[in-house]
């Protein structure tokens, strides 16, 4: 059981950062925080399939001759996808920035609950 919990600590880290994001996005009304809960989340995700293209044992990917079969090389795909999914985070950070500055300009402040307060009016 004690080998279990140690090699599976880092999904278990992962996990509880993808929640801490979840629940940021849940408890608060500032639309600022919501945007980083959201970027918590998006870490936890990228960090969780970096961490599935990782083998215990393994080489780069790079054949030099030597007599290093396929199966210990580790797979390149998640990094890769993981670098597109870093340019997406980063671009969608930018247009909710984007969106919170136009309605800090419109509305004078970013809390949800005064925002919908205020269009119902």
């Amino acid at each position: 059981m004690d080998s279990f919990i140690t090699g599976s600590l880092i999904y278990w880290l992962v996990a509880a950062l993808f929640l801490l994001g979840v629940y940021g996005i849940l408890a608060n009304n500032n639309l600022m925080k919501k945007l980083m809960a959201m970027n918590i989340m998006q870490v936890a995700v990228i960090v969780f399939f970096l961490i599935l293209g990782q083998k215990l044992g393994g080489t780069l990917p790079i054949l030099m001759g030597s007599d290093t079969t396929v199966d210990h090389y580790i797979n390149p795909l998640p990094h890769a996808l993981m670098l597109t999914a870093i340019v997406v985070s980063l671009s969608t950070t930018g247009v909710a920035l984007a969106l919170l500055m136009r309605i800090q300009e419109r509305y004078g402040e970013i809390e949800e609950d005064d925002i919908l307060r205020r269009m119902n009016e």
